[in-house]
């Protein structure tokens, strides 16, 4: 078994029989299986035994692999630990990619009936890097058509249903990767976040979900390297440790992405634990009532900031420092150029628009008369928005926002039309909450903050200073130890 300090990252292990493997977090089960408490084919069993209880009610994971395929695999793993031999902290244990990224050996659906049927040849660089550290993919989980909009239904495997109520939405666009995380599914998750993708859906199922910095996670294969940089990938997990080592995998420099960071992923297979006294955490809310919320979200997130406060953190209320109508128009022209050409790699094809949903026609026809100049001078204003940002990193060293202006509303609708008597004008007005972060480029964590009367979740997001990744990981782990009681509520029948 590899050293602790190897991977482990130190942190306090949950008690939890180490037979009850669903309900392991990553890392512990990473110490029963380096143990051999359990073997690789117990653990692929029990995971396969909680996805045939699940997965028919949530749709969460999609292609599938066979059964006696991936159990084979898993004789394999444990075959290598009887010579001595680990692959990595993921050695054995089961995972699935969300469907808009290559995994040799599964489609890659995008969510569309457009896309090709056969299976991906090669593996992208997380994916690989996942692989590496020895764990066993075992499918792909669900997420709206070329990932758009944080709803997460589409015409090729139909909705992904709310882990904790099977009538709303999952979030999205990595809903799958939430519910098959909150319903025990998968040990861990990875996920893309472009206008919240991983902490929306992380917030409505109960579990965490990281947006790192922009260029944490190298991506290739990709068409363009330089100017789609908004969205990124990333990790979820049901505790913070789990997350932070999921990162430490995915992370570090790759030539093929220039603009990715050099710092190792290593950083972040670390302790967590640090003293919270003096940070300071600036509580933006609905920024001055420019964000219209329904009911509750607001109060439920000061519930969890007060929780933060007990970890010696000092929340204050804080305001951007630009406005919030100049950063969402410029914020739609990076749309336009990065949404919009996702959908026209299909455009040539016959009757195209008849075969995808009409928000990926929308955006399709909104990126048709972007010029050079637009992009260029939004690129200025998104300029100017960081600079604000780095200026109120000047008083704060955490910045806080609801991860989402609506509860999980009806699996069948596509999305809000009014928030508060306020009418949506795109269909993602209702996610503006979740820009800021992306916008500058910053680390962003969604934790879990607390439930409304009809017992549905929402999360709070966390946003750290630039590359400030480590630092972020570790006001959440004080948070998720201060809050224990509401981190281990679990959805219903779990």
């Amino acid at each position: 078994m590899p050293d602790d300090n190897d991977f482990f990252n130190g942190q306090r292990q949950p008690d939890q029989s180490p037979m009850d493997i669903p309900n392991l977090s990553a890392i512990a089960l990473s110490h029963a299986i380096h143990s051999k408490a359990v073997s690789c084919r117990e653990v692929i069993s029990s995971f396969l035994n909680q996805i045939q209880t699940h997965n028919g009610s949530s749709n969460a994971l999609v292609s599938l692999a066979d059964p006696q395929v991936v159990l084979a695999l898993a004789d394999g793993r444990d075959a290598q630990l009887a010579r001595g031999e680990s692959m990595g902290w993921m050695h054995g244990m089961p995972h699935a990619v969300k469907d808009l990224t290559d995994v040799a050996g599964f489609r890659t659906s995008h969510g569309s009936p457009l896309s090709k049927p056969s299976p991906a040849v090669y593996d992208s660089i997380m994916v690989a890097r996942m692989r590496a550290a020895g764990c066993i993919f075992i499918g792909k989980t669900n997420t709206p058509e070329f990932g758009l909009g944080s709803h997460t239904f589409n015409e090729v495997f139909g909705a992904t249903c709310n882990a904790w109520d099977r009538s709303k939405s999952a979030g999205g666009s990595s809903g799958g990767a939430a519910v098959a995380l909150a319903q025990r599914m998968l040990p861990v998750a990875d996920g893309s976040d472009f206008m919240g993708s991983l902490r929306n859906p992380a917030g409505w199922n109960h579990v965490f979900g990281m947006r790192p910095s922009q260029g944490r996670l190298p991506k290739f294969p990709v068409a363009d390297a330089y100017i789609g940089q908004l969205g990124t990938e990333g990790p979820m997990a049901r505790t913070v440790s789990d997350m932070a080592m999921l990162l430490s995998t995915q992370a570090g420099y790759d030539a093929r992405s220039p603009l990715s960071i050099a710092e190792s992923g290593q950083a972040f297979a670390q302790n967590l634990n640090a003293s919270m006294k003096g940070q300071r955490v600036g509580w933006l809310s609905h920024l001055n009532a420019y964000l219209p919320m329904e009911a509750g979200i607001v109060s439920v997130c000061e519930n969890a900031l007060k929780i933060l406060e007990r970890t010696g953190c000092d929340v204050m209320p804080a305001q951007l420092g630009m406005s919030p109508e100049t950063i969402w128009e410029a914020w739609l022209v990076w749309r336009k150029a990065l949404a919009g050409r996702n959908v026209s790699a299909y455009a040539h094809l016959p009757h195209w628009r008849d075969k995808v949903k009409p928000e990926a026609q929308w955006e399709y026809d909104q990126s048709l008369d972007l010029t050079g100049n637009q992009l260029m001078k939004a690129s200025a204003t998104r300029t100017r928005f960081y600079l604000s940002m780095l200026k109120m990193f000047e008083s704060f060293d955490v910045l806080a926002l609801p991860v989402s202006q609506v509860w999980p509303f009806a699996v069948t609708d596509r999305w809000p039309r009014h928030i508060d008597g306020q009418e949506m004008d795109t269909y993602h007005r209702w996610m503006e909450v979740v820009i800021y972060a992306t916008f500058a480029g910053l680390p962003a964590i969604s934790i879990p903050a607390g439930f409304n009367a009809q017992g549905l979740p929402m999360g709070l997001q966390l946003i750290g200073k630039p590359q400030g990744d480590f630092e972020l990981l570790q006001v959440a782990y004080a948070y998720e130890q201060a809050a224990q009681d509401l981190i281990q509520k679990r959805p219903p029948g779990v």
